[in-house]
């Protein structure tokens, strides 16, 4: 729930205090659970709670411990859930987070709300909630303290008195979080605590909030209905990848009544694009992960509503098999994610982790499911059915996903063939010069796509002109049109992204006709100088970082653009280069006309002790020189890269394996040779 640079923080504290406050209290030492051999599914609490993952809101992504997170925001969400439509697509549970208490409890060790946010109390606010026919959840932490620095009270050593208070407040779900723990086994603090909750007779969805810390994946499933499975999201591209990575190789431990949680959604809260925000409500439903909305509904955008209402996207989320999405192949930042569905179908996500355009292919069989002469596929953004031969395939935007559903349906052939729109050669334009594109139109259904015509247009002002056939008469399984197109921006166009659409029409064996359209990007660039030069002094294509943006000859400092300080690398101060923060991409426009990137890298000393990254070089989709995990332990590493003939080079910085708490890297003195 808290930022993870200042929850770890906290538990150094927490971890300070423990060996005297363990012997007054007489708790028991820390125990290191053994890993798994293998991956088994979870026992359940069979319960019957949480059958499949939670639905909800959580206040905490959009309003932190700010004075807006009162009584009539809680009543004001609840609200929109009727109104807007969320409770008919399956969100349930309107959850309170950190702050809701006041600092102390009574005289009676009972936990107090805020008066001047809940003027009512809690079960006021409870009773409003159901009478939408909706659910309230609340929050409190397995130890002393929750993690606001506030210092608000603790359920550790009152697990059976806080249970008993929020059952008669008619609570309906408890997210309970790790910090100020006093270093008490974590498996004691959370089955103390689902005793308590089975005590008060009421049935309470238990939310363990532990960041993964203790694998509980491997020993929770009796435990609690749910489990954080990393550490904090930020509403950052990097972050979200970061968890993404985290929690998709856990699908083996998830099922009904027992899920992995790779915290709440952040759709909305406008640090991402919306289509980044499609990717990560698309994989967190191909993962089967709990959806809680973190963004102050209030005021959102209609399209935050049409990402969060989709319901056939929440429907892969929801469906009761309870399968968590598994990885096919992930080959250059193209991702296959597959998840069984309980009707026997895939639901089949296809996501393109890096900055460019992809195309992104797999088959039928590739994803689980038998032969058959073709297949039915649904698109859940466009809410379109289509019939395939058994390729799955799209040209995917920069960070985008698409997500399918398929199934071998006897009845594929009432809808129109499916249709793959891409570009061949460089989205890279030089202002002045004509570009040479091939568009391609392919057929990937068992049915001929007949009266095929495609058309390409730019910005105004821009000149884009046909070097070959725009039609076909009839295209069969697996055949394309491909048409040749100049591109012309005129002298003097800022650099930049532009807006290509390719359009395509056709007709199906019915006579049905379809349109599909293809958004592209062309970018704008000027080629690289001549000789060696600082990469901090040339312009990016683009660049991400898991915290606050990529910084220009200071470090990433971390949250606010310019609040880095001078690069520091075991004590060496430099005076260029670039601070980052994993997970981390910033790409260069090289136009084949380059040979070297060099670099010292490694952890900057801002982080102290803390941070464990990854350094890569990338010559377009080949890996060319890495650095293995680093941590600031190690003085800075040197980097050679022979990038020779690449149009595009990428610096990259993950996060080392084991996510993204403190992950400040530095590509100091960083040049390139042209």
């Amino acid at each position: 729930m808290r930022h993870p640079h200042t929850r770890t923080t906290r538990r150094r504290v927490a971890g300070a205090l423990t060996a005297g406050l363990l012997c007054t209290a007489g708790l028991a030492a820390p125990a290191v659970a053994a890993p798994a051999r293998h991956p088994v599914a979870a026992p359940s609490l069979a319960d019957g709670l949480a059958l499949t993952p939670p639905m909800g809101f959580n206040n905490w992504n959009s309003t932190h411990c700010r004075a807006d997170f009162n009584e009539a925001m809680v009543k004001g969400i609840a609200d929109l859930f009727v109104d807007k439509g969320l409770k008919d697509a399956g969100y349930q549970y309107v959850n309170l987070d950190d702050c809701w208490a006041l600092p102390d409890r009574d005289a009676n060790g009972k936990l107090v709300p805020d008066p001047a946010r809940f003027p009512n109390g809690i079960k006021a606010v409870a009773d409003y909630v159901h009478a939408k026919g909706l659910k309230l959840g609340i929050y409190t932490s397995a130890g002393i303290k929750t993690c606001n620095s506030a210092g608000f009270p603790g359920a550790l050593g009152h697990e059976y008195s806080d249970a008993q208070q929020f059952a008669d407040w008619g609570v309906d779900y408890l997210k309970y979080d790790n910090c100020n723990n006093l270093g008490v086994d974590a498996k004691l603090r959370y089955r103390t605590m689902r005793d308590a909750l089975r005590a008060t007779g009421r049935p309470i969805v238990y939310s363990i909030c532990e960041w993964g810390e203790n694998k509980p994946w491997e020993w929770a499933g009796d435990v609690g209905h749910l489990w954080r499975t990393t550490g904090d999201i930020s509403d950052s591209w990097g972050s979200m990848l970061s968890i993404l990575k985290q929690n998709l190789p856990l699908a083996p431990y998830a099922g009904p009544g027992h899920w992995n949680d790779p915290d709440m959604l952040e759709v909305g809260n406008g640090g991402m694009t919306d289509t980044e925000y499609r990717s990560h409500f698309s994989l967190w439903s191909v993962m089967a992960a709990p959806l809680l909305i973190g963004t102050d509904l209030r005021t959102a955008s209609q399209a935050t509503f049409d990402i969060l209402d989709n319901q056939e996207v929440i429907a892969v989320d929801q469906d009761p098999l309870g399968k968590q999405g598994t990885v096919v192949s992930s080959t250059g930042g193209r991702w296959v994610v597959a998840k069984e569905m309980k009707d026997g179908s895939r639901a089949v996500a296809l996501f393109n982790e890096s900055g460019t355009a992809q195309r992104i292919a797999t088959t039928a069989s590739a994803v689980g499911l038998p032969d058959a002469p073709a297949y039915t596929l649904r698109d859940l953004w466009q809410h379109r059915s289509y019939n395939t031969a058994g390729t799955l395939a799209a040209t995917v935007p920069a960070h985008g996903t698409v997500l399918l559903r398929v199934s071998a349906d006897p009845d594929w052939a009432t809808h129109p063939p499916a249709a793959e729109l891409g570009l061949d050669g460089s989205p890279f334009v030089e202002a002045g010069t004509p570009a040479a594109l091939t568009t391609n139109f392919t057929d990937l259904g068992r049915t001929p796509a007949r009266r095929v015509s495609v058309s390409l247009t730019g910005p105004a002002g821009w000149t884009v002109r046909a070097t070959s056939a725009t039609t076909a008469t009839v295209l069969t399984t697996g055949r394309s049109l491909r048409t040749g197109w100049t591109v012309n921006a005129p002298a003097g166009t800022p650099t930049g992204s532009y807006g290509l659409v390719l359009k395509a029409s056709y007709r199906s064996p019915t006579g049905e006709s379809v349109t599909s359209t293809l958004p592209l990007t062309a970018t704008v660039v000027l080629p690289p100088p001549t000789g060696t030069s600082y990469l901090s002094d040339l312009p990016w294509l683009s660049a991400t970082s898991g915290w606050g943006p990529a910084e220009r000859d200071t470090s990433n400092g971390e949250s606010a653009a310019g609040d880095g300080h001078p690069i520091t690398l075991g004590g060496v101060v430099y005076a260029k280069g670039l601070g980052v923060h994993a997970e981390s991409e910033v790409s260069f426009y090289t136009g084949k006309a380059c040979g070297k990137v060099t670099a010292d890298v490694g952890v900057d000393d801002e982080k102290g002790t803390k941070g464990t990254v990854a350094f890569e070089v990338w010559a377009d989709g080949t890996k060319v020189a890495s650095t293995g995990v680093l941590t600031n332990a190690q003085p800075a590493q040197p980097l050679t890269a022979d990038v020779t003939g690449a149009q595009v080079v990428r610096l990259v910085v993950t996060d080392g394996g084991d996510g993204i708490d403190s992950d400040h890297a530095d590509w100091a003195d960083a040049r390139l040779s042209c």
